[in-house]
């Protein structure tokens, strides 16, 4: 039988490691968008989803270290959270981690000259959901972060900074 010292230290070691590895995670993704040209505001979202799910991790990982849950139990209740989450917000979700792929990339950054389905122009803004072409008549068009990774995308900017990165020749 656990001691409550013991549930107590065990719990802190979990906590502060899954903590640990969430920052470390959120510290990538958010320079990554960073070098991308993302916005403060999507930069600060990421960070937060980052924190929202390292706090279930920690809840669920206590309850077990401590024996208020069985590890079945908490796996199964946090397991029924996330599938509720993904499925309410499928979509968001997808375009998130698209924006996060694009992002992490380099496909895409701020003032790109980009050509997308029959768009041609350039990159004004990019959001963890979407982002914003300027075309040369002055339309500004919205188009989704999946739709954007699902292509063909061509970046004529990017031609010599994804060569590099990545030995195209």
């Amino acid at each position: 039988m656990i001691t409550a010292i013991d549930a107590v230290i065990r719990s802190l070691l979990v906590g502060i490691s899954i903590i640990t590895v969430a920052e470390l995670l959120r510290t990538a993704c958010t320079r990554a968008a960073r070098r991308a040209g993302a916005e403060p505001v999507v930069i600060r979202d990421m960070g937060e989803g980052f924190r929202i799910v390292a706090a279930v991790a920690v809840v669920s990982a206590i309850l077990s270290v401590t024996g208020l849950a069985t590890e079945f139990t908490a796996l199964t209740m946090s397991g029924i959270a996330a599938l509720v989450v993904s499925l309410a917000l499928q979509t968001t979700l997808s375009n998130i981690i698209a924006g996060m792929l694009l992002f992490s990339d380099g496909a895409i950054r701020l003032h790109d000259q980009v050509e997308f389905g029959g768009i041609k122009g350039k990159v004004e803004r990019l959001a963890s959901r979407n982002t914003w072409i300027k075309t040369e008549s002055g339309a500004v068009v919205i188009v989704s972060n999946s739709n954007l990774s699902n292509g063909p995308l061509i970046n004529h900017s990017a031609t010599e900074r994804l060569s590099k990165r990545y030995a195209i020749r």
